[in-house]
């Protein structure tokens, strides 16, 4: 299986590191930092996804549970009004991040902050975030990569200027996260609080 190019420190590191303890305190210490390397392995996993295709379709941006699906919530949203949806990725959960809409992108801010749980409620206050602004047709669309109290970093691969295809890779996250997104209120929601989501995959509203 593919994996993303952000885990081969990971996997390569442990990987090295068993080797060395294998044959410096023989193979039992080298079987926790084998398991420790699976595990980052399957993390960084990238599978292949197909994109629906359609004018109007907004595509999940991760795998993960939905955490708020309705307006959004005063206190975490960008300037404007919104419909917003939250996504929380657990450890378990594939990582690679992907764009809701194809489109331009005109806009691409990163906040220092926090690393409180990404399933609590001002999470998407005060956490660390990756903010991209994408402009589909004349209509705004906006998700935010958020970090977790495990994922400690966030990837962006996209700025300002790039053309996004639907359901293109723009980044991971590390170790649990969450995404949130943005749009007008005038989509429709085709999810809720609750529902199992794939990144790329599942459609999670669509645009008037």
């Amino acid at each position: 299986m593919k994996l993303d190019s952000a885990g081969y420190p990971f996997i390569g590191g442990t990987v090295a590191v068993a080797f060395a303890a294998a044959l410096t305190v023989g193979s039992v210490g080298a079987v926790p930092l084998l398991m420790l390397s699976a595990f980052f392995t399957y993390f960084f996993r990238d599978p292949h996804r197909s994109s629906p295709s359609g004018e109007h379709v907004v595509l999940s941006p991760a795998d993960g549970r939905v955490l708020v699906a309705g307006p959004a919530q005063p206190e975490v949203t960008p300037p404007g009004q919104w419909l917003q949806l939250s996504i929380f990725l657990s450890p378990m959960d594939v990582h690679i991040n992907r764009t809701p809409v194809p489109g331009l992108v005109t806009r691409v801010d990163f906040r220092k902050g926090r690393y409180l749980p990404a399933y609590h409620h001002d999470a998407a206050t005060y956490n660390e975030r990756s903010e991209v602004w994408v402009d589909r047709d004349g209509r705004t669309v906006v998700f935010r990569q958020i970090v977790g109290i495990l994922a400690r970093r966030v990837v962006c691969r996209v700025k300002p200027g790039d053309r996004l295809a639907a359901g293109q890779r723009v980044g991971i996250m590390k170790f649990g996260s969450r995404m949130d997104v943005f749009l007008p209120l005038n989509a429709t929601l085709l999810v809720r609080e609750g529902d199992k989501v794939v990144g790329g995959e599942t459609v999670i509203a669509n645009l008037p």
